[in-house]
């Protein structure tokens, strides 16, 4: 997948006349790449255009206007760009009534750093991996950015599904089990991603 460059920013100005019409592609975009997991969890599956939106947003949002710090922001979502053999993600706690946060927080600690969230398919299991250092024993945080490494047969059988075949997304943690099935837009969307080299 094609990398991103401060060049391919827009300053805040020229980003600012154009915001509608780039939040209207990206929402159209997301709408494959986003999947509810149960209740609370809703996972979306990043790509270079959703995550261009994400450094233009909050550029623009902060009036970033500093080539350093612009060049900072590119450096941090550089790092969340999928690749041919891991998709990326970012993952939200999404809890309405705020007097439930704190107790349904505490009841999914430990959900980054165990083994609990799975691309199911085919057999194989390919399992997230969390950005480290987002939560403390104390403190779960209600976003994180995770990857689901393939293995090279992973990938190949992950691109050679057949029409119908289904793909789950699954959560097995102790206090939140949940599984949800992928659309076929969804998988057409991932499969891109993992086939660009």
């Amino acid at each position: 997948m094609k990398g991103i460059s401060v060049t391919d920013l827009l300053d805040n100005t020229t980003y600012e006349q154009r915001r509608g019409e780039f939040r209207s592609r990206i929402i159209g975009i997301k709408k494959d790449r986003g999947i509810n997991l149960g209740p609370i969890l809703r996972l979306v599956f990043e790509n270079r255009d959703t995550l261009l939106f994400q450094i233009q947003e909050m550029l623009f949002v902060e009036r970033t206007s500093d080539p350093e710090k612009r060049a900072e922001e590119v450096e941090i979502y550089r790092t969340m760009l999928p690749s041919r053999s891991t998709l990326s993600a970012t993952l939200m706690i999404e809890i309405t009534e705020e007097s439930r946060i704190r107790d349904t927080l505490d009841t999914l600690q430990g959900l980054d750093r165990g083994p609990y969230l799975h691309l199911v398919f085919a057999g194989e299991r390919v399992t997230a991996s969390f950005e480290p250092d987002r939560s403390t024993d104390e403190k779960l945080s209600s976003v994180h950015y995770l990857t689901f490494g393939f293995t090279e047969k992973q990938r190949s059988m992950f691109l050679g599904l057949s029409e119908g075949e289904k793909v789950m997304l699954l959560s097995d943690h102790p206090r939140y089990s949940a599984m949800a099935v992928l659309s076929p837009a969804t998988i057409r969307s991932l499969r891109d991603d993992l086939s660009d080299d």
